[in-house]
């Protein structure tokens, strides 16, 4: 009998996990790390809903926490597989890894102060950097349509995926006495004509899809008003004196907004000012990006044999140190400061907020998805005092929403490619699940998606499993 099943990014967005058994054998596709309230997810991620030793082997998806940052805990519990991605996806995690511990550790450190004041129980990391680094060496790097084999009756390939770099579909093929079952699962499903990267292929041929739904209900304008979105912001604070602060995820987000302001700037649309990179990952990223032009679209190409490079200009100033990011704080005039992480629960981007925050002068401008729980999901839903490391704030800083730097499908885009895949598997496709969303844009999806006629739609809870079958 083979299953499948659902053990993270269930009716929620993070912590994508999910597992085929077959006859004893146990594949994992994803495992990320849960974010959101602090205490909740930190037991979340240290309690594997499985026996880490019993997984024969795992595909990745692509480099975001959400989708790899449990990968060391896997390791830690006794995970002696191979874990298998693209060639840049292991590049890219061979920084967010250690980074991820190292966040951890920093951030514990400055609460733990205050747990330890107040007789509490500390927290502990999930794992150490030297345990991040020892992961990698379990990774084994594959081509795009290269076949993965488990065993003689489990194989796999990886299709683009178009959402960040690197970043891949899984289709696995599971062959039962005369029959074969096809599982796709997209992960993380890119849009087409973003910047910098190959739009995303399509799954075809297959029994089941497993996609993601993080905008099941709702669609994005085209990036193009991306553009003018992101000059008007800048132009307004610029006028009021104010710091612009964009927390930003260290991979794709970043170098998309730096691809952005370099051609405002080149177009003269945005007046000259210093943009801040404040993240060392970002920065060790960005050097990846460059190595990895096979992922890059025509524009992007065409872009760099211009003899431009989106991503250095005189005006942006990468900082390393932490006496450089505190320096930040003391530039008086306008600036642009990307930070990350991308949801404002870790790492640099709080020390701005906190600064920041309750000045009306400055911007605080979300350009991803903020996951319930986090305080960039507080921020985008108008909340006026927060708590950052515990204390509160006043929000009288602006707070700015741009939707179309989405890497995510849209609702529109989600529906096409479910209707090419059920086309192109030519009435083979049993059984479509959405994952990696919230509950209410999945229900609002499957009303879509029934409305066009495709009634076999299902999201899975948390622990819920699925007997697969062949034709």
């Amino acid at each position: 009998m083979t299953k499948l099943k659902f053990y993270g990014a269930a009716r929620e967005v993070t912590g994508s996990m999910h597992m085929i058994e077959k006859d004893g054998y146990k594949l994992l596709i994803d495992c990320g790390m849960i974010q959101g309230k602090r205490k909740e997810s930190f037991e979340r991620n240290r309690n594997l809903p499985f026996a880490a030793s019993d997984v024969n082997a795992m595909i990745l998806t692509h480099a975001h926490i959400d989708h790899s940052g449990n990968i060391p805990t896997l390791i830690k519990n006794g995970f002696r597989g191979s874990v298998y991605s693209s060639y840049a996806t292991k590049d890219l995690c061979r920084l967010m890894l250690p980074d991820s511990a190292y966040v951890q550790l920093k951030d514990l450190e400055y609460v733990n102060k205050k747990r330890l004041k107040q007789k509490k129980k500390l927290f502990e990391p999930l794992y150490t950097i030297e345990e991040a680094e020892a992961s990698l060496d379990h990774f084994v790097q594959k081509n795009l349509g290269e076949t993965i084999k488990f065993r003689d009756d489990i194989e796999a390939f990886m299709l683009n995926a178009g959402h960040i770099l690197g970043s891949n579909m899984a289709v696995v093929k599971l062959h039962e006495k005369d029959r074969e079952i096809k599982v796709g699962f997209t992960g993380d499903l890119g849009r087409k004509s973003l910047p910098i990267l190959l739009d995303p292929d399509q799954i075809k041929d297959v029994d089941y899809l497993v996609i993601e739904s993080t905008y099941g209900g709702r669609d994005h304008k085209p990036i193009g008003a991306a553009y003018a979105k992101l000059a008007a912001v800048v132009n307004d604070t610029h006028a009021r004196g104010g710091k612009l602060i964009i927390p930003v995820f260290a991979v794709e987000r970043a170098q998309e907004v730096l691809y952005v302001l370099n051609k405002l700037f080149i177009d003269k649309l945005i007046p000259p000012m210093p943009v801040f990179v404040d993240s060392p990952l970002t920065v060790e990223v960005t050097e990846v990006f460059k190595q990895h032009a096979e992922c890059f679209d025509d524009d992007m190409l065409k872009f760099i044999a211009d003899n431009n490079n989106p991503f250095h200009l005189e005006l942006v100033k990468y900082t390393q140190s932490v006496e450089e990011s505190k320096a930040i704080n003391d530039y008086d005039g306008p600036c642009i400061i990307l930070s990350a992480t991308g949801m404002c629960e870790a790492g640099r981007i709080l020390h701005h907020l906190k600064n920041n925050i309750s000045d009306p002068r400055c911007t605080v401008l979300i350009v991803g998805f903020q996951t319930a729980n986090t305080l960039g999901r507080r921020l985008v839903e108008g909340e006026k005092q927060i708590k950052i490391f515990g204390d509160p704030y006043s929000v009288q800083a602006q707070v700015k929403v741009i939707n179309e730097f989405s890497g995510h499908a849209g609702q529109k885009d989600l529906v096409r490619f479910i209707q090419s895949a059920i086309k192109l598997s030519a009435g083979r496709l049993k059984k479509v699940f959405l994952v990696h969303g919230e509950e209410s844009q999945q229900e609002e999806l499957k009303i879509v998606l029934h409305d066009a006629g495709i009634m076999n739609v299902e999201n899975p809870a948390f622990g819920e499993e699925a007997v697969l079958s062949g034709e």
